[in-house]
C-alpha cells in the first residue's frame, strides 16, 4: 500500500499554471470517493506525436487499500521501472487499453483520435466506472459517466499515472511488434517518433502501412 504523502507545489503561487505536487497522490481519487463514486478511473493516452503507429489509451481503477509504489508519469521513468509498473498494475488493477489506427488518425485528427481511443479505453473495462479523471484539457465526448479534465493530470493523479504507465507500456510492444512485420524503419528504437534514423529510413524506403500519412514531413499539401 502506498502511504499518502505530502505534497509541494513546483510552480510559484503566481503562476498561471496549476500546481503539480513533487509526485502524483490520489487527492482527486478521494474528492471523487466522497462525493459518492466509487470505480474512479484514470485516463492517459500515448502516441499524440510520432510520424508512425496507433495512439493508444487506458483506463485504470486503482484498488485504494492497494496502490501500488511508485507509480508516475511515465515520461519520468525508466524503461524497466514502466515495465515492472505496468505488470502489476495489469496484475492488481481494473484496466481498460484501447488504440486508433494511423488511419483512423488520419480520417480525424489527432485530437479526436486519442480521446476517442480514451472512451473506448473506459469501455474496456471490465467494471462500469462511475467517475473519470483525464489527463489533458479535454473531456472525450460520449463517456458513460461523469469525468474531470486535469492539465499536466499524469503529474498530480495517481490513477492517472497508472494509466500513463500501461499506455506508453503497450504502445512501445506494438511498435516492436512493428518493427518484426515492417523491417528497416527501427521502430523498435524510436517507436515511430522523428527521429534522424526514423526519416532516414522514410527517405531510403518510402512510408509504410503505419505512417501517418497526415503528419509532417509526410503530408504532401
Amino acid at each position: 500500500m502506498c502511504k499518502f504523502r505530502r505534497t509541494m507545489s513546483c510552480t510559484p503561487p503566481d503562476s498561471l499554471f496549476p500546481a503539480c505536487p513533487a509526485t502524483p497522490d490520489d487527492s482527486f481519487e478521494r474528492q471523487a470517493a466522497q462525493s459518492g463514486f466509487r470505480f474512479v478511473a484514470g485516463l492517459d493516452e500515448a502516441g499524440r506525436g510520432p510520424l508512425a503507429g496507433p495512439v493508444v489509451a487506458a483506463a485504470v481503477i486503482l484498488d485504494p487499500d492497494s496502490i501500488p509504489d511508485g507509480l508516475n508519469d511515465s515520461k519520468v521513468l525508466k524503461p524497466a521501472r514502466r515495465e515492472h509498473l505496468f505488470e502489476i498494475i495489469m496484475a492488481s488493477c481494473h484496466v481498460g487499453i484501447a488504440s486508433a489506427s494511423a488511419r483512423e488518425i488520419e480520417r480525424t485528427d489527432i485530437r479526436v483520435a486519442s480521446l476517442m481511443a480514451m472512451r473506448c479505453a473506459v469501455a474496456a473495462l471490465p467494471v462500469r466506472a462511475d467517475y473519470a479523471l483525464v489527463d489533458g484539457r479535454d473531456v472525450p465526448p460520449g463517456l458513460e459517466c461523469q469525468a474531470r479534465a486535469l492539465i499536466k493530470g499524469d503529474a498530480r493523479s495517481l490513477s492517472i499515472a497508472a494509466a500513463s504507465i500501461v499506455a506508453k507500456v503497450m504502445r512501445d510492444r506494438m511498435m516492436i511488434r512493428a518493427a518484426l512485420v515492417h523491417p528497416g524503419y527501427g521502430f523498435d528504437t524510436h517507436m515511430g517518433y522523428g527521429a534522424p534514423k526514423h526519416l532516414a529510413a522514410i527517405a531510403e524506403h518510402g512510408p509504410c502501412p503505419l505512417h501517418r500519412m497526415t503528419f509532417r514531413p509526410l503530408r504532401r499539401d
